[in-house]
């Protein structure tokens, strides 16, 4: 049991009224067939028609695999009546009659300008592509392509629709010919430019795409994925990147054709005061880390630094290179300490100094109530939960009063 499917012949009506000759029941959805249909249904890389049946909405549009009936599902199990109307979503529909036939027209300029096949087309709401069968493709070549598509576009070419058998269809110059298959072939023509079987919905004149733009190239495998936009896509696409392009322009006080250049260099700029603020910190560690050394306890002959910094004094990557600084030095054990949103404990000994810090670490992180931490006898670290300084100093104090007990 299939629908005659109206869209094959006339892509522009969007109400119409037909009769349910069957219906398909998925726990709380049910699917009707009709006996004629101006809906979509999913297939060839084009996404279903939305609308509604007697002001149901139909969220979407299915073939049947065993016999091809066209199945529109609705959320709901009370259309009771066979008489329906129905509309489609021409916004959506006529989308998706832009892009898809925008892809005709772009398959056919690359395989003219650079003898690169289409070999993969997908259609969603976000994103249009097509897959080559090619990865050698210069800019110039992809420019050339894109602008012949836009020519045909421009000279507003009808577009025609027949059907033909396979055998005659065989005869024909077509770009692509589908797998053999029984009943007769569906032909969309773009006016002596392209030839194609197709059962996608279409506009009747090349001027109804409006303009194409290519947006992205991605090379996979054997293959160079070509993304780009049509109509009114491109429209929503030139708005988006000419808002972005302004307020650069406007933030760097530069015209649009040096914004470019201006991001560059305040890229560079950037990364120079990176590299110097990273240097200025390194000195200053280097200061921090002699200051403790002169207020350092001493053990015995070993010099014993315990600190806690706040998150705004320090970091654990500053925390990790101030200890580095300390045992450079002979004989200096140092066990660092630091508050804020996340807890950090750091205890390290030069290779002469005397303690055991992976010994150390565990009950002093007990006391934060983190067991999330270990090391070796030389270098041990751990973290927890946000701290204040007072409870960090209490588990840096008892590793200090283990550590000594080592020592002596």
């Amino acid at each position: 049991m299939t629908s005659k499917r109206l869209y094959y012949q006339n892509a522009y009506t969007t109400r119409f009224e037909a009769k349910i000759v069957d219906r398909v029941r998925n726990e709380e959805q049910t699917a009707v067939i009709l006996d004629e249909t101006f809906f979509y249904p999913t297939s060839g890389g084009q996404p279903f028609d939305i609308g509604t049946i007697n002001n149901i909405p139909v969220h979407n549009v299915t073939i049947r695999e065993k016999d091809e009936a066209v199945l529109h599902w609705l959320d709901t199990k009370e259309l009771w009546q066979d008489e329906i109307v129905g509309q489609i979503n021409w916004p959506r529909r006529f989308d998706h009659m832009q892009q898809h036939t925008g892809q005709h027209t772009l398959s056919q300029s690359f395989i003219q300008i650079a003898q690169a096949e289409t070999v993969g087309f997908h259609l969603s709401d976000n994103t249009l592509t097509i897959d080559l069968h090619t990865t050698q493709m210069s800019p110039t070549q992809v420019e050339e392509a894109e602008y012949l598509a836009n020519q045909i576009i421009w000279q507003n070419r009808p577009i025609h629709i027949r059907f033909v058998t396979l055998e005659q269809a065989q005869k024909l110059a077509l770009r692509k010919l589908p797998p053999v298959r029984q009943g007769k072939l569906r032909l969309i023509e773009i006016d002596k430019f392209d030839l194609t079987a197709c059962g996608g919905t279409h506009v009747r004149h090349t001027g109804e795409v409006g303009i194409i733009k290519i947006v992205k190239l991605e090379r996979q495998n054997n293959q160079l994925r070509v993304e780009f936009v049509c109509g009114q896509r491109a429209l929503h696409d030139y708005r988006l990147k000419n808002s972005i392009i302004n307020q650069l322009s406007a933030e760097l006080t530069t015209g649009i054709g040096d914004v470019v250049e201006s991001v560059l260099r305040s890229k560079e700029e950037l990364k120079e005061s990176r590299r110097q603020l990273k240097r200025q910190q390194e000195q200053l560690l280097y200061f921090k880390a002699a200051e403790l050394l002169k207020t350092g306890k001493m053990v015995g002959n070993t010099a014993v630094i315990s600190h806690v910094f706040t998150s705004s004094e320090s970091d654990p990557g500053q925390l990790r290179i101030l200890a580095n600084h300390l045992t450079k030095n002979d004989q200096v054990v140092a066990l660092l300490g630091l508050a804020g949103e996340k807890s950090q404990l750091l205890f390290c000994r030069s290779q002469s100094a005397p303690g055991e810090m992976n010994q150390l670490i565990k009950p002093a992180l007990q006391i934060l109530g983190s067991a999330a931490g270990g090391g070796t006898a030389v270098m041990a670290q751990g973290g927890g939960p946000s701290m204040d300084v007072a409870r960090i100093q209490q588990a840096v104090e008892k590793a200090e009063r283990l550590l000594i007990g080592q020592i002596r």
